[in-house]
């Protein structure tokens, strides 16, 4: 009989062994969640700097209007002691000439584009508007280090088409591009759209990359256009957006104001809040316009937004290469394909169509053009176009009189031709 008592015994000490062990692990579970809510709560304090005003947007999003002088950039040691730069010593030559960037030639003219928070108010005069980060976009990303950050090997390197490069990056690209000369900006008139998105880790881009360096890790890039990411802003939404690296997005850089860098000066753009409205397919059409440049006297990298908005500033000193010039400029559009269920994503690009669908249909860039050593605003030479798999996305160059130097690009992705 003593035996089996023995056993008995063993199964409650085994079974109070365990109850600890439990408990210890819901305590160091609860433990490392404290840790994290913390940094998140740290995070937040440091990011979402005090309002003037704050207008509550009609997609949910909260717009605060935070002083000039205290918005995020402020935070980087450089800029301590920095004067803010009101305006650009110089704009590009030509960029008022309407000779040289006609207007759309279609009879379905593409209308002003705005942003949704100004149906609820604008900011005042001396603040910046930032689109407050919460709680849950931060615990969306993989770490609080890497939130508001993209992931290496995000930026197409043409005629590298290798398919173990593509599948390691799991970004594809459908661009334009120009390369072998030095280059002071890029500007763009892009068509905007929503297209779809699969999987919430995944996004759907159109921009411009104004690139300096080779494609190590020392690569720099300025990069703005309109983008499609649940894992960044918890939505579907179209937003403007901008985007700075130094080492190929190592360390350096961010998403719009998310880290200190870009200083904003403009009182009624909010970096990553939704563009409104956005393009129909077979119906209404709507672009924006983005020129980012190089303030040859400053040094500062400049961007502006349609005719009217220079929303700001990269200074200089954030990079090596671009210190100097660009070594090339992309243009076009990016997803990312996390080869969901083991297939290529479903998530389009640009209008989520083909570019020989042509106007209306098919998502474009028109009247693309680069800043010269001169500062002249002109057309590029010798446009290459680039795409990992044109049976998921492609991209068809073209040029005339209205458009000047244009592509169409895009596509849904997965289809019986893109598995």
């Amino acid at each position: 009989m003593l035996a089996p008592a023995m056993g008995a015994h063993a199964q409650v000490v085994a079974l109070i062994y365990c109850c600890l062990w439990c408990a210890g692990a819901a305590a160091v579970a609860a433990s490392v969640g404290s840790r994290q809510q913390l940094a998140v709560r740290k995070h937040l304090r440091r990011i979402n700097k005090p309002p003037v005003k704050s207008i509550q947007s009609p997609d949910g999003d909260i717009i605060d209007c935070v002083h000039i002088s205290h918005q995020p950039a402020f935070d980087h040691p450089f800029l301590k002691n920095h004067t803010i730069q009101l305006r650009p010593a110089f704009h590009p030559e030509g960029l008022y000439d309407e000779s040289k960037v006609a207007s759309e030639p279609s009879e379905k003219k593409p209308s002003t584009i705005s942003q949704l928070w100004h149906q609820n108010g604008r900011c005042p005069e001396g603040t910046v508007p930032i689109r407050r980060t919460r709680v849950e976009d931060v615990f969306r990303a993989s770490s609080v280090k890497r939130y508001g950050r993209k992931k290496p090997r995000a930026i197409p390197k043409p005629r590298s088409a290798d398919p173990d490069l593509i599948n390691e990056s799991g970004h594809q690209h459908a661009i334009a591009y120009v390369e072998g000369d030095k280059y002071y900006g890029a500007k763009a008139i892009i068509n905007v759209w929503e297209p779809r998105i699969q999987q919430p880790n995944e996004f759907s881009l159109s921009q411009l990359w104004i690139l300096g360096g080779s494609f190590g890790e020392d690569l720099n890039s300025i990069e703005a256009g309109w983008q499609v990411s649940p894992d960044l802003y918890g939505d579907n939404n179209t937003r403007l957006f901008t985007y700075w690296t130094s080492d190929a997005y190592q360390a350096t850089g961010c998403y719009n104001l998310l880290c200190s860098g870009f200083i904003q000066i403009n009182s009624n753009i909010a970096m990553g809040a939704t563009i409104s409205p956005i393009s129909d397919y077979s119906g209404s059409q709507y672009d924006i316009s983005i020129l980012v440049w190089k303030d040859l006297k400053e040094g500062n990298w400049w961007m502006q937004f349609g005719q009217d908005f220079v929303l700001g500033y990269w200074p200089s000193f954030l990079f090596s290469y671009l210190a100097d010039s660009a070594s090339m400029v992309e243009w076009g559009g990016e997803v990312v394909n996390s080869q969901p269920d083991g297939e290529h994503t479903a998530t389009g690009m640009g209008s989520g169509h083909f570019p020989e669908e042509g106007f209306s249909k098919a998502s474009y860039f028109r009247n693309i053009q680069i800043v010269d050593e001169s500062n002249n605003l002109r057309s590029p030479k010798d446009v290459g176009s680039f795409t990992e798999q044109s049976n998921c996305y492609d991209v068809r160059n073209g040029n005339n009189g209205d458009w000047g130097s244009y592509f169409y690009y895009g596509g849904p992705g997965r289809s019986p031709n893109c598995q």
